[in-house]
């Protein structure tokens, strides 16, 4: 998994991988409550991170952990499916996988939890084979 270390002490890096998450955030339908708990970023941020003025963003490791798990899920999502339906719809639809219980992937990360993250990620991962 990329790790946010690659991302710390560069700014750059981080303001894009932010934007790019937010992009991601909102293909898979995610409210802005659900994407500023996700990423555990200010209401403020987030929108400066959709309008894309990222210039004095400042994210701490957590932050930065949790943006790298977010872009690795979706490059996860990208790895299993061909078709852009299921690479961002997949986080919405019903998962009757024990971990999820009939919930969505976005319903369980949505609330903020980094364990719900890291999990989501684990399980995505293991499905392609967990390469990384």
């Amino acid at each position: 998994m990329q790790t946010a270390t690659r991302l710390e002490g560069n700014k750059a890096a981080a303001a894009v991988g932010l934007k790019a998450a937010v992009r991601i955030l909102e293909k898979w339908q995610a409210s802005n409550e659900q994407g500023e708990a996700i990423l555990r970023v200010s209401h403020s941020t987030y929108a400066r991170a959709r309008r894309g003025d990222l210039a004095e963003i400042k994210l701490d490791s957590d932050q930065l952990t949790r943006l790298s798990y977010l872009l690795n899920i979706h490059a996860a999502l990208r790895t299993l499916f061909e078709n852009p339906e299921n690479v961002y719809g997949f986080v919405s639809m019903a998962n009757h996988n024990p971990y999820f219980n009939g919930r969505t992937p976005l319903d369980v990360i949505g609330g903020g939890d980094f364990a719900a993250l890291y999990e989501t990620f684990k399980r995505l991962d293991s499905l392609r084979g967990a390469q990384w």
